[in-house]
């Protein structure tokens, strides 16, 4: 046992790697990239050979968490709540075929959207699916949770979610260390998980049967617990992080259902409204619990909360938010700055994305209706000044298949640009359908030979673009590949324009290493080849 200081994204896992993990699969996703990065540069999780190499898409990392489960082995698979849309397909059936191996769904929600294009509550997606799902309220309960979490998905035989917000994923706090569990041993299922309509409501009734052992689960849980004082004035239902900001604001002097497990525990609920004049329901998301808590306490007692407005509809909780709305009084703090010019983020200086926009700026200057559909990734921001290029970012892959509706609606010319690792994770199906209509879009895939917004992963598509296209029946043709340099960018801009002219799909691969990765690696590869200190000094 030792203490460390964790982020929460280190905390869950470490705590993963001590519960005996033996795969990660994830997509990288702002605030839970950090998970996976841990993993993949822990000593123990490199001597047992833990999986840990990224994914294509959140899709594909949830089916093969599912796999390594019905080998009998603990599996977590990571992604961000807007990963959970991807996955959803195999994340709602895992729960209709069951798990083997423990197997948990670490979604990472981001309330406020510091780098997300929605604020999404994952817990809507765990109450969709019918299975329990953890919620820490700090490091030390994200490590602890990860052993709880896994034995209890192999006791119940279903997958577990895990569900943390941006200001946990990204604190940091001490975090006392257990043992070391050994990985589980091969022991494929001998389950049948085809879900065929006839096995399928037969698995589907096991898990309604399921439910109420579920919600007994959450009663006894050591991580809901109920707290009173003798002021039986307001009762707290304090979830997740909610729970120390509460503490913070009141410290021990307040009735407070803390909440970390769910289905949410009916009794306690009950037992708090009717011991309390009026219930107060803190969460850092969407009014998922005061929902629930309606439901549940009826007339009992007046529910406050974010649908009362006594906390903000919407974005993320704070200490101050909480506060006010408990009705403490804060100090008056620092007044805010006055007539200070806004800084909008922009592309990095040299990184190639900006010479696309420049040749790109020329391209749509000369056409009335051009519009460029555009993809999330740092590349977005050519939306900003000084390129103001885009006309849409959707969702993950939506460029390719948003200009292809839009040239079929009879718009010209329509442009879409998309980044490498956007284009494998969810683009490549709608170039093929683009490819099967031969309509008349122009594709642009800005390949910066990494994952750039999230800081330099692994592309699963590097080098490999040229093929990908051909193979889903790109005229070569219309296939070019191009360095977006500034000398380039006329050429770049001539080349654009004559594929606006072709009645077809053409694609354009503008190639040059991402500047940030590209510094990365110089700086590292002067480091190993500056002259090393002798031994002892």
């Amino acid at each position: 046992m030792s203490k460390k200081l964790l982020l929460g994204d280190e905390a869950i896992a470490l705590g993963a790697i001590h519960a005996g993990l033996s795969g990660v699969y994830a997509y990288p996703g702002t605030p839970s990239t950090e998970i996976t990065e841990f993993i993949q540069g822990n000593d123990i999780a490199k001597q047992r050979g833990v999986h840990s190499r990224w994914c294509t898409n959140e899709k594909t990392a949830m089916e093969a968490a599912l796999g390594m489960s019905y080998a009998g082995k603990r599996a977590l698979v990571c992604m961000k709540h807007v990963g959970m849309n991807v996955c959803a397909d195999a994340f709602v059936n895992s729960a209709i075929t069951g798990v083997n191996g423990g197997l948990i769904v670490l979604a990472a929600d981001d309330p406020s959207m510091h780098s997300s294009q929605n604020e999404q509550d994952s817990r809507f997606y765990a109450k969709f699916a019918m299975i329990p799902a953890f919620e820490p309220s700090n490091q030390q309960e994200a490590y602890d949770m990860m052993k709880t979490a896994f034995e209890y998905s192999e006791a119940i035989k279903e997958p577990v979610v895990l569900r943390i917000v941006t200001r946990l994923a990204h604190s940091r706090a001490g975090v006392e260390t257990g043992e070391l569990l050994n990985e589980n041993k091969m022991n494929a299922s001998t389950d049948q998980w085809v879900l065929l309509p006839g096995i399928a409501k037969k698995k589907y009734a096991a898990l309604i049967d399921k439910q109420p052992a579920m919600i007994e689960a959450s009663e006894k849980s050591i991580y809901n617990k109920v707290e009173t004082v003798a002021d039986k004035k307001l009762g707290v239902i304090a979830c997740g992080i909610g729970y120390n900001y509460v503490k913070e604001a009141v410290g021990d002097n307040a009735n407070i259902l803390k909440i970390s497990q769910y289905p949410l525990p009916a009794e306690k609920v009950m037992q708090l409204a009717k011991e309390c004049d009026e219930i107060l329901v803190v969460e850092d998301g969407q009014p998922v619990v005061e929902e629930e808590a309606r439901r549940i306490i009826g007339d009992v007692a007046p529910i406050k909360g974010r649908y009362t407005g006594d906390l903000p509809r919407y974005g993320e909780l704070t200490p101050d938010s909480v506060a006010k709305a408990l009705g403490v009084e804060l100090p008056e703090g620092f007044a805010p700055a006055k007539n200070l010019a806004a800084r909008p983020p922009q592309l990095c200086q040299g990184c190639g994305h900006r010479d696309v926009y420049a040749a790109l700026r020329q391209i749509i200057d000369e056409f009335e209706d051009a519009r460029v559909f555009g993809d999330i990734g740092c590349y977005t921001l050519g939306a900003l000044p000084p390129f103001k290029a885009l006309a849409s970012c959707v969702d993950m892959g939506a460029s390719i298949t948003m200009a292809k509706g839009a040239a079929d609606a009879g718009l010209r010319p329509s442009i879409a640009i998309i980044g490498d690792s956007t284009f494998t994770h969810s683009g490549m199906t709608g170039l093929l359908d683009a490819i099967n209509d031969n309509s008349p879009i122009t594709v642009i895939i800005s390949d910066n030979l990494t994952t750039g917004m999230t800081g330099g992963q692994d592309s699963a598509g590097t080098n490999k673009f040229e093929a990908i296209c051909l193979g889903l029946g790109m005229d070569p043709e219309h296939l070019h590949v191009v360095t977006p340099l500034p000398k380039n960018i006329p050429a770049i801009a001539d080349l654009i324009r004559k594929e606006l002219a072709y009645e077809g799909v053409s694609v354009i691969i503008p190639r040059r290493e991402c500047i940030q990765t590209a510094s990365r690696k110089a700086r590292q590869k002067a480091k190993e080849k500056a002259p090393q200190p002798p031994k002892g000094e």
